[in-house]
C-alpha cells in the first residue's frame, strides 16, 4: 500500500506554510503600528494626509536651484531641497569617481612619493567621521578666509573669501540652442563615424585615423551651427565684488563647497581602494602581454587593465555612490538646505511627522534605486560575455 505523507512533513507544502505564516505574522504586526499609529493621531487630533504640502511654508531657503520665495507651499520648499540634494550627489559623484581613480592608479605607482602620499590621504581619510572632516572644512578653512573685500584672486579671476568661491561662467546667447543642437549631432555623427572607420581599419589593416575622422564631423557640425546664428555660443561673465556680494559669474557658498568638498574627499578615499584592488586583481600575465606588445604603461592602462579591472570596481563603485547621495544629508551640519534639512524645516512648523519621514525615506531610497539602475546597466554592458 501507498503511504499517505502528513501535509505537515510533506516537502512540497511546508514551504508554502511557512511563507504564508510570515506573511500573516508581517501582517498582523503592519496592522498593530497602524492601530497605534491612528490612536496616537486621534488623541492630538491630526489625521493622515499630505494636503498641507499646499499651505504657503512662510521661510526662506537661501540658496535654491529653482524658484522660491517664502510664500511658495511647502511642496515647493521640498522640491527645492530635493533639487539641491540632487545637485550635490550629482557633482559629488562625477568629482569623487576622478579623484578616486586617480589615487587609486597613484597607489600603485613606481614612483615612491606619489604611492606613500596617495596611502596616506587614503588612510587618514578612510579613518575619520565624515561629520568630523566637514566641521574642519567649514569652520577651519571656508570660514577662515578673508572678508570678501579681502578676497584671495586666483589665477583665471576666481575669487575666494569666506563668502564662497566665484568662478567665471558661461551665459547663454540666443544662438546657444542651436549651438547645442548641432553639437549633440556632431557627438552621434562622430561616434558613428569613430565605430565605422575603426570596422574597416580592423578589416583592412590599414590606418583609417578614426579619431581624426570623428573630429571632423564634430567640427563641420560647429562651423554649420556658426554659419546659421553668425554668434558665439556662450558669452563668459568674470565676477567682480560688488560690496558685500560677488557680481557675475558664479558663486558657491561655503556650505555647498563644504559638503560637495567633504563627501569628494571622503568617497573619493574608499573608491580609491576599490580601484586599485580592482587594477591588482587583473592577471598579471596581461600586463606582461600588453608590454611585449610594446604598448607603454599608459597605453596599457587603458586599453588592457582598466577595462578588465571594471568589471571588479562597478559592483563596489556602485556602493559608494549610494553611500555618497545618503551622507549628503549631513549637510544639515554645515547649513546647507538639502533635503533633509528642509525637511526638517517643514516638520518643525507642521508636526507632520510621519507624512514628512514617508517623504525622505520615498526621496532617498528613488535616488538608490535610480543610481542602482543605471549602474547596473552599465555593468551589464562591461562584464565578460562568454559562450
Amino acid at each position: 500500500m501507498r503511504t499517505v505523507v502528513p501535509f505537515w512533513r510533506d516537502n512540497r507544502i511546508v514551504p508554502i506554510l511557512v511563507q504564508l505564516f510570515f506573511l500573516v505574522l508581517v501582517i498582523l504586526l503592519g496592522g498593530f503600528f497602524y492601530n497605534n499609529l491612528q490612536v496616537g493621531l486621534d488623541k492630538t487630533g491630526m489625521k493622515l494626509g499630505f494636503s498641507f504640502l499646499n499651505q504657503s511654508a512662510g521661510f526662506s531657503i537661501k540658496e535654491t536651484s529653482i524658484q522660491y520665495s517664502p510664500a511658495d507651499s511647502y511642496g515647493r520648499a521640498l522640491l527645492v531641497g530635493f533639487t539641491n540634494t540632487i545637485k550635490v550627489a550629482f557633482w559629488g559623484i562625477i568629482l569623487a569617481t576622478i579623484l578616486g581613480v586617480f589615487v587609486g592608479i597613484g597607489r600603485l605607482s613606481s614612483n615612491w612619493l606619489v604611492r606613500n602620499v596617495a596611502a596616506v590621504y587614503v588612510e587618514i581619510i578612510r579613518n575619520t567621521p565624515l561629520l568630523v572632516q566637514l566641521y574642519i572644512w567649514y569652520f577651519a578653512l571656508f570660514m577662515q578666509l578673508p572678508k570678501i573685500q579681502d578676497s584671495i584672486i586666483l589665477p583665471g579671476s576666481i575669487h575666494l573669501s569666506n563668502r564662497g568661491l566665484a568662478l567665471p561662467w558661461l551665459v547663454s546667447t540666443s544662438g546657444t540652442r542651436i549651438w547645442l543642437a548641432f553639437f549633440l549631432v556632431g557627438i552621434v555623427a562622430g561616434f558613428l563615424i569613430y565605430k565605422k572607420q575603426t570596422e574597416k581599419q580592423l578589416i583592412t589593416g590599414i590606418d583609417r585615423y578614426p579619431a581624426l575622422w570623428a573630429m571632423g564631423a564634430l567640427l563641420l557640425s560647429l562651423l554649420f551651427a556658426w554659419l546659421i546664428t553668425m554668434d558665439k555660443p556662450f558669452l563668459l561673465t568674470v565676477p567682480t565684488v560688488d560690496g558685500l556680494r560677488y557680481s557675475g559669474g558664479y558663486r558657491l557658498s561655503p556650505e555647498f563647497a563644504t559638503i560637495l568638498l567633504g563627501l569628494v574627499v571622503y568617497t573619493g578615499a574608499f573608491i580609491a581602494e576599490i580601484v586599485r584592488a580592482g587594477i591588482q586583481a587583473v592577471s598579471k600575465g596581461q600586463t606582461e602581454a600588453a608590454k611585449a606588445l610594446g604598448l607603454g604603461h599608459s597605453l596599457s592602462l587603458r586599453l588592457v587593465i582598466l577595462p578588465q579591472a571594471l568589471r571588479v570596481i562597478i559592483p563596489s563603485m556602485t556602493s559608494q555612490y549610494l553611500n555618497l547621495a545618503k551622507n549628503s544629508s549631513l549637510a544639515i551640519a554645515v547649513g546647507y538646505p538639502d533635503f533633509f534639512s528642509v525637511s526638517g524645516t517643514t516638520l518643525n512648523q507642521t508636526g507632520r511627522a510621519v507624512e514628512i519621514i514617508t517623504l525622505v525615506m520615498v526621496a532617498y531610497l528613488s535616488i538608490s534605486l535610480l543610481t542602482s539602475l543605471l549602474m547596473n546597466i552599465f555593468n551589464k554592458r562591461m562584464r565578460l560575455v562568454e559562450r
